[in-house]
């Protein structure tokens, strides 16, 4: 158990920087400082209170990151009520769902999103509250918590007469083993498991990346990543919240000039960000310009490449807002062609691995310290690995981990726990990889994605893949294997070949040529037999990782 407490954590922070900015609506300009979140949070409690919320009762939050978003997260918490947050690109039907299951008893919830759900379908939803005024939605035959809305301010003058301050902030003793967060996964399998993250699991994260200097007091950052996922809640919302940081929020993940656009404006001090946003900008930025005839010559000649790879790295520096210690990478998979040219180029970069289910760290390593290909050092002093492999070093096997970050099980779903978590504290992973003896973690895939060669030979699908992604009318793909042979399905880059001039008809000739292409840089096991066309994108979680099990038959 972390010795830090994790609701303390925050009760000191939002005293010791009451006069600093913490939040900051990019799209609106709405700022708000430590002292003016606290108040929020306050009438937030007063609300809950007056409402009959009870500590343990589920809040569901769904809607795109906001300063609203942001209290109603924090103030569930800070009550000891169960915060439920909802990824906005969870269809519909899926959303509500996730709202009855998680026994949610109030809504805060977007009001697009709120169109396209049915108040008479969620029973044990009291109340639900649009998330962009805190007005009310809906609310249960019979209840109070409409009456306790309106009369909220009036309610909140009268306990505070001469104002809310800093020495006002008493938030209630929670203890670390406490359930403060259910976060439902978007996983490939097929449907959604609610994992059950307490405090401590919180504050581990927290901590690290206090002890990292990842934020500190004054630091600066750009919120872009969902908050309802666990990598951007713990990074760019818990911890520099938790350092006395100033979080502006973009809303969500942007084009990347609008990106540029504000990362230049606010000048982060740390980026976090998905393989998808890096790998976008070589590919549709820094490609094209390596690849021009001159440019092309001018890389062979040696000390001129240095020079231009020294140009290219401080325009990708400077394309992040110039102000930053370093690019940490997670969520997904990095392209390993992408990743070895911003290596060869010095840019500050490292890649982290995580799960939901560790909320969501397990592994990082400051960006000087990047082994390449690797996915950084097991977090030291708080979660421990080992590979179940008769050569953990050279062998890959399942990545098994265990430490203060480890979830405490699936919601309502005990088979699914067990299956993952067993008694002796350590999570099956379902990830396949090796460990140095330094504690340095490689990801070679998925244990569910393995494939086995008719020679016997594992092949992890998604390295082939990352390859035949980087290839020119490539948009996306996915290897199978059908009659014991490797189908490449894919599915065509229109776009790049619209602006070559290359028509429908020539894409049989043109995949033959990638195949053949592909199969000269993969070992022979595993060499791809055919290339499918697919009509439309693969079908995605809200992750955007896109859902295998569709296309595995």
């Amino acid at each position: 158990m972390m010795k830090e407490n994790l609701i303390k954590i925050y009760e000191r922070s939002f005293i010791d920087n009451w006069e600093l900015p913490a939040l900051t609506d990019y799209n609106t300009g709405e700022s708000l400082t430590y002292g003016d979140f606290a108040r929020n949070i306050a009438k937030l409690h007063m609300l809950f209170k007056n409402s009959g919320v009870k500590p343990g009762d589920r809040i569901a939050l769904i809607g795109k990151n906001t300063p609203n978003w942001v209290t109603v997260f924090m103030g569930t918490i800070t009550y000891g009520a169960v915060i439920v947050p909802i990824l906005q690109e969870f269809n519909p039907a899926d959303a509500q769902h996730i709202i009855n299951h998680s026994e949610a008893t109030m809504l805060f919830i977007s009001k697009s999103i709120w169109e396209n759900l049915e108040f008479e379908k969620m029973p044990r939803v009291r109340a639900a509250f649009q998330l962009e005024k805190m007005s009310l939605l809906a609310e249960n035959e019979g209840e109070t918590v409409g009456a306790a809305r309106a009369g909220l301010e009036e309610a909140f003058e009268a306990q505070y007469g001469n104002g809310f301050y800093r020495n006002d902030i008493h938030y209630p003793e929670i203890p670390n083993d406490a359930l403060v967060e259910i976060n439902y996964t978007s996983g490939t399998t097929g449907f959604s498991k609610g994992v059950m993250i307490t405090a401590n699991n919180l504050a581990g994260n927290i901590v690290y990346g206090i002890n990292s200097g990842l934020h500190f007091k004054g630091s600066r950052d750009l919120a872009f990543l969902p908050l309802a996922h666990a990598f951007g809640c713990a990074f760019d919302m818990l911890t520099p919240l938790a350092t006395g940081g100033h979080i502006t929020l973009l809303g969500r993940i942007p084009s990347p000039n609008i990106l540029v656009k504000a990362m230049a404006e606010v000048k982060p001090n740390v980026v976090f960000t998905v393989p998808l946003v890096l790998e976008k900008i070589y590919s549709k930025m820094i490609v094209p310009m390596i690849s021009r005839g001159a440019l092309r010559w001018a890389l062979a000649v040696p000390y001129l490449d240095r020079r231009i790879y020294s140009q290219i790295r401080n325009k990708l520096i400077e394309a992040f807002g110039g102000a930053f210690e370093e690019v940490i990478v997670g969520g997904a998979p990095f392209n390993a062609e992408v990743e070895d040219f911003l290596y060869k180029i010095k840019f500050p970069f490292t890649v982290g691995y995580g799960m939901t289910e560790c909320a969501p760290l397990v592994s990082h390593t400051p960006w000087r310290e990047f082994v390449p290909h690797s996915a950084g050092r097991i977090l030291p002093g708080i979660m421990e690995c080992k590979i179940l492999s008769d050569d953990p070093e050279n062998i890959p096997g399942e990545i098994c981990v265990r430490g203060e970050n480890v979830m405490q099980g699936y919601f309502h779903n005990s088979e699914a726990t067990d299956k993952v978590l067993h008694e002796d504290g350590w999570l099956h992973t379902g990830d396949m990889g090796t460990l140095n003896a330094d504690g340095t973690l490689f990801i070679r895939g998925r244990l569910k994605t393995m494939l086995l060669s008719s020679s016997g030979q594992n092949i992890y699908p998604e390295e082939i893949e990352a390859k035949l992604n980087n290839m020119l009318y490539v948009s996306e793909s996915l290897v199978v294997m059908r009659e014991g042979k490797l189908i490449a399905l894919v599915y065509p880059d229109y776009d790049a070949m619209d602006q070559l001039g290359v028509t429908r008809d020539k894409l049989p000739g043109l995949m033959e040529e990638i195949r053949t292409e592909l199969n000269k840089l993969v070992a022979p096991y595993e060499r791809i037999a055919k290339i499918q066309l697919i009509a439309t994108e693969f079908e995605k979680t809200p992750k955007r990782s896109i859902k295998r099990y569709l296309y595995s038959n």
